[in-house]
């Protein structure tokens, strides 16, 4: 198997990976044959997540826009992945220059690819760690630099947090990052959930199989008051947690694919 060369050394090119199959979905350009073929074998049982995935992104803009006109100009992306059009500081300094954002995620190409394209752009970090481990990503030298823990920062948890299981706790990494939050700082969450599936469970639970087997990676679907847990200390802005199409649209929801509204989606703001 030829190693593109953009891939970082030391990375297993034979296993495929949560990032990189999400950048397939989007239409990018940095995933291996390994995780299309998993990505593949994931849609035979959801043809539908390229389209989960992309209003997953619509939100995400949608949610960083909604940032910026409270006024909020820090932004921390854990599970960042791997950038495409409409990355969080383009939207957030289209906003205001003066936006700063640092993302985080444990993918090598992930990371690596972040590197390259914020090279140049200010007011911009990429950090490697984990969202397990909450500490590492608040004391990194990139955090420190770039956020003010004392003023609003939006958190975003966007497509991360199904990826945790129950055993690691996600509910506290969630605490322990929203307890360094001032004030005024918003979290911003998307999650996969069985509810608004427009298929049979059997076939929902064939596609987390092949995460599980193939990725080697859990996908744990959580029902919406599993997630709204996550939102403790926070007050839900209107519309509530909701599925994608329906939070603050640019479109009318009637019109999006019926797959877009499995999982759910909401912002919270810090009393």
């Amino acid at each position: 198997m030829q190693r593109p060369a953009w891939a970082p050394q030391g990375i297993d090119i034979s296993v495929p990976s949560v990032s990189r199959i999400y950048d397939f979905y989007l239409g990018g350009s940095h995933n291996f044959e390994v995780d299309r073929e998993a990505a593949r074998k994931a849609m035979e049982f959801l043809p539908g997540l390229p389209k989960i995935m992309q209003a997953n992104r619509a939100f995400m803009r949608r949610a960083v826009r909604y940032a910026a006109e409270l006024g909020i100009t820090q932004f921390l992306d854990i599970g960042s992945g791997i950038p495409t059009f409409g990355n969080v500081h383009e939207v957030a300094q289209r906003a205001n220059p003066e936006a700063s954002v640092v993302y985080v995620d444990h993918d090598p190409v992930a990371v690596a690819h972040s590197k390259v394209v914020l090279e140049d752009v200010p007011l911009t970090g990429v950090v490697t760690a984990d969202l397990r481990k909450p500490r590492e990503i608040l004391e990194s030298p990139e955090v420190g630099e770039l956020l003010d823990l004392e003023r609003p920062v939006a958190l975003l948890l966007v497509a991360v947090l199904h990826f945790i299981e129950e055993a690691d706790d996600p509910y506290a990494a969630v605490a322990e990052l929203s307890e360094s939050l001032a004030p005024g700082s918003l979290l911003i969450v998307t999650h996969a959930s069985n509810e608004g599936m427009p298929i049979e469970t059997e076939r929902a639970d064939g596609m987390v199989d092949v995460y599980r087997n193939d990725v080697r990676n859990p996908l744990i679907m959580r029902n919406r008051d599993e997630i709204k847990r996550f939102f403790k200390g926070y007050e839900v802005v209107e519309p509530g947690i909701v599925a994608m199409p329906v939070w603050r649209p640019d479109t009318a929801p009637e019109d999006e694919d019926p797959y877009t509204f499995a999982g759910y989606v909401g912002v919270g703001r810090k009393a």
